[in-house]
């Protein structure tokens, strides 16, 4: 009791000052945001410490109204209403910088991924702009839930493999299933029907929030995955474990002939344990799904590789190695081009004569007949 009285007028006076420089609050967040990733990269235990500092804010904002109500009808002490708005408002600002880095690195950009990180992006802007948060977002109660689920989501996702060595499908899961049942306060007081059948429009909203947010998987980057290196190769030295020349298109008859290796080296978390898949696909089609184990700590990834030897007749066009986590969701891609036999002959003597033209000797190389 004396202690919350004596801290009441500084809590007044951090309230007065926040409500005079509201810059304060976006210069820090963005400021310890930005230092939380340099520290990330640099210490995977200040890492899982920073990660559970965010999960801890999230507690306190999940079980504010509940725990200001207990506070002022025990000590008679009411949290000024500037300062939680503030406090709410920081906590988003945190967790959004805590969360993007992460998702800018390992977002894949030629996909629907960019969807989902460009969305990161725009509300951490939104965070850090008081016009924009208080006077457009939080006026609109569904549209400040979707921007607190999302950010809870994204929280998540990033803070359980550090904190609990989650799998990747593991962390998704258990993410989505917290932030629909977290979201089940604020969908109760949007829905103002007072029949029996609220419930089931309630039931029906989160089996919506979570049905949605799996099928739309595959548009969410693995946070704490990331390639390093990726290269399609025609040869690869398993002593040193490296590709050789790196190939962006070849010919069939090569293809089918010395068949190709798709490298690519996967950062994880210190102690995470990981299977991911090599899909390969033709056209669009997915010829072939090639499983590999990762092993999460060391710096310059982890090296997995698969080598497809088995190629259709008709391997001409363009073709993708995909390389995705158990869960569906993408870490990269790798694409090249196979040409036909014709155009494969045509590419080589292109060559042929600009190397003549330059004055290099090249071998000779058999022709299949």
């Amino acid at each position: 009791m004396p202690l919350l009285q004596h801290g009441k007028p500084l809590l007044l006076r951090l309230a007065a000052l926040i409500r005079r420089h509201p810059w304060l609050v976006a210069i820090f967040g963005f400021a310890s945001g930005l230092a939380s990733f340099l520290l990330v990269e640099r210490q995977a235990g200040l890492a899982s410490v920073l990660a559970l500092v965010m999960l801890v804010s999230w507690l306190w904002l999940i079980l504010e109204n509940l725990l200001r109500e207990r506070i002022a009808r025990r000590f008679g002490f009411e949290l000024p209403p500037p300062l939680l708005r503030y406090a709410t408002q920081l906590i988003h600002q945190e967790s959004l910088f805590f969360v993007l880095p992460f998702f800018f690195i390992t977002t894949t950009w030629d996909s629907g991924q960019a969807l989902f990180s460009g969305l990161l992006g725009a509300a951490a802007l939104v965070s850090i702009i008081d016009p924009l948060y208080y006077r457009w977002l939080a006026p609109r109660r569904w549209l400040y839930l979707g921007f607190h689920c999302l950010t809870l989501f994204a929280v998540l996702l990033t803070a359980l493999p550090l904190i609990l060595k989650l799998t990747t499908p593991q962390s998704y899961r258990l993410a989505l299933a917290i932030a629909v049942l977290l979201s089940l306060p604020s969908l109760l007081g949007s829905i103002n029907v007072a029949r029996w059948w609220r419930g089931l429009l309630l039931l029906g909203l989160c089996l919506a929030l979570g049905v949605g947010g799996w099928l739309t998987r595959v548009w969410v980057p693995p946070a704490t995955l990331w390639l390093t290196e990726a290269a399609l190769s025609a040869e690869f030295d398993g002593y040193r474990r490296s590709p050789g020349q790196r190939l962006k298109q070849l010919g069939a008859d090569r293809l089918r002939r010395q068949g190709l290796y798709a490298y690519t080296a996967i950062s994880a978390p210190r102690g995470l344990n990981e299977r991911i898949y090599h899909v390969w696909r033709h056209e669009g089609r997915e010829v072939e799904r090639i499983a590999l184990s990762i092993h999460g700590g060391r710096k310059q990834g982890y090296r997995a590789w698969s080598h497809k030897q088995n190629f259709p007749a008709d391997a001409a066009g363009r073709w993708q190695v995909q390389v995705l986590t158990e869960a569906g969701q993408m870490i990269g891609v790798l694409r090249f081009r196979v040409l036909a036999a014709e155009a494969a002959d045509a590419a080589s003597e292109r060559y042929e004569d600009a190397a003549a033209s330059a004055g290099l000797v090249l071998p000779v190389q058999p022709k299949n007949q």
